[in-house]
């Protein structure tokens, strides 16, 4: 082989060599720092206009009732964050279970170092009181300054810490 077809090669390999490299960065990069180009928004609302077009179920009255019969005076109606890269973000409670976390199918999708991928769960129970629990996370979940181990009811502007992200129940 002449020196000249011996350079290219220790070259074209020293390329493919970097290329690689480059490669494997922004793949590991992009886990570890992507949390926010993925995070949905979280504000969720039952009154959100339908495409045009598109079929709406009648509301008259008795679902109406039946929606005042079931919120009750004092208790509470909205999650509000107050304090993290979300603060502001307000869900609706309308029964169904809060889920809190980084995965992308949570409810709330939490860009925090310190929250697991299913951390929590705020549902209501059987008599309608709010709960949250904890699922197992690594940096726990605190309810007003206390760790959770069992699934703990909530109470109106008690503050849910998970990580740097605050959250609470309001009316």
């Amino acid at each position: 082989m002449s020196d000249l077809t011996l350079t290219v090669m220790r070259l074209g390999f020293l390329a493919v060599l970097w290329l690689f490299v480059i490669v494997a960065v922004q793949v590991i990069r992009g886990d570890l720092f992507n949390t926010k180009a993925a995070a949905r928004p979280a504000q969720r609302s039952a009154a959100a206009p339908a495409p045009a077009g598109a079929a709406r179920p009648p509301q008259g009255p008795p679902a109406a009732a039946q929606q005042q019969a079931r919120q009750r005076r004092g208790q509470p109606t909205h999650l509000v964050v107050t304090q993290g890269s979300l603060a502001g973000t307000t869900v609706a409670l309308q029964g169904q279970t809060i889920t809190l976390g980084r995965a992308h199918d949570s409810t709330i999708v939490l860009d925090d170092d310190y929250a697991s991928s299913r951390h929590a769960r705020i549902y209501p129970d059987r008599t309608g009181q709010w709960t949250v629990e904890d699922l197992g996370s690594t940096n726990g979940t605190y309810l007003d300054r206390q760790r959770l181990t069992t699934p703990m009811p909530l109470q109106l502007g008690v503050p849910i810490r998970i990580g740097r992200t605050v959250i609470e129940l309001r009316k």
